[in-house]
């Protein structure tokens, strides 16, 4: 099994995160324009589940250090199995109320509001689970990426034509996902052996928890998103059928491509975990807010038209900059 030894990577392998989980929701986007995004969704954790799989009997199989995949299966226990999977099953919800918030209003909204709360909660149970690294930049780093999402909702509040209810909706949803978000990450942090290289005997190494995770995500579809298909929040109801018959393997791919970019992300992040600590390592991961809104505002365009917005934007990435900075030195001190 691959695993890092210093805290640079860590870092690095965090920022890898940062990318994939600011950017999978772009896949998203391109499919939107054809189908729902609870089909979208079915190719996407099936994409999750299989990146982790390919990962798990590649890196995860190969090397001296720890156990390899099927080794480190066949000897978790049922405590260990059951944490990682729960983390799925939540972590499925939450998603599913973030894609649908992004549908209502927008990766440069969802994504900061969402995973921006997601990020103070993850941040704060990790670190209370685990305590490495130094509290007060930790938190004040923290702070600021508050700050920087309660300036992203004040920016997109005068987007033209986003009516009041549409305003409401879309950042209850993303707030509602963000917290059920902040969860998730604990469940699978429980489940994994704290010594990567030399795991103790029934916990999961990460390429382990990760396959399981998936798992629990992709199972937990038949409920979650079945829900969501018959009653969504945003858009006309699918069904079963749709996906066979509206459907094309270009679409298929998006989303299986969406699904897997994350999965890498996941992977990496509790990967650099070991390093960096749980807390960290998360928090890093969830700059993804600032990824998935420099792509929602000079790709797609998001506040076009928007007055008064420049200084706002700005305040916000400054924010969120400043506030990653202090998360990764705060490791340092």
């Amino acid at each position: 099994m691959i695993v890092i030894h210093s805290y640079t990577w860590a870092v690095i392998l965090a920022v890898v995160t940062m990318l994939c989980w600011g950017s999978w929701a772009n896949t998203q986007k391109l499919a939107a324009r054809s189908w729902p995004f609870q089909l979208f969704y079915w190719d996407y954790a099936i994409g999750v589940l299989l990146l982790s799989l390919l990962l798990a009997f590649t890196a995860g199989s190969t090397g001296t250090e720890g156990r390899s995949f099927t080794a480190d299966l066949a000897q978790s226990d049922f405590k260990s199995l059951s944490s990682a999977f729960l983390g799925g099953v939540v972590f499925n919800i939450a998603n599913i109320l973030l894609v649908a918030a992004i549908a209502i209003a927008g990766m440069a909204v969802a994504f900061p509001i969402g995973i921006g709360l997601a990020l103070v909660l993850g941040v704060v149970t990790n670190y209370l689970a685990t305590p490495l690294g130094n509290p007060v930049l930790l938190f004040l780093g923290v702070g600021l990426v508050t700050a920087a999402i309660v300036i992203d909702a004040l920016a997109y509040r005068k987007i033209p034509g986003s009516s009041v209810n549409s305003t409401t909706k879309g950042i209850l949803i993303s707030l509602l996902a963000g917290f059920l978000m902040g969860f998730f990450y604990r469940f699978v942090a429980a489940s994994m052996a704290p010594d990567f290289a030399n795991p103790e005997a029934g916990k999961l190494t990460p390429y382990t928890a990760s396959v399981v995770f998936a798992v629990g995500l992709l199972i937990s579809n038949f409920l979650w998103n079945t829900l969501f298909m018959y009653r969504p929040l945003a858009g006309e109801k699918a069904t079963y059928s749709d996906y066979f018959t509206k459907g094309n393997t270009r679409l298929h791919l998006i989303g299986i491509l969406g699904g897997a970019i994350w999965s890498l992300g996941m992977t990496f992040n509790i990967i650099a975990a070991e390093q960096a600590g749980f807390a960290i390592s998360y928090g890093l991961g969830q700059g993804a807010t600032l990824v998935a809104a420099l792509w929602g505002v000079f790709i797609w365009k998001e506040f076009r038209g928007a007055k008064g917005v420049t200084g706002l934007l700005t305040a916000m990435f400054l924010l969120f900059v400043a506030g990653l900075a202090l998360i990764i030195v705060s490791r340092l001190y």
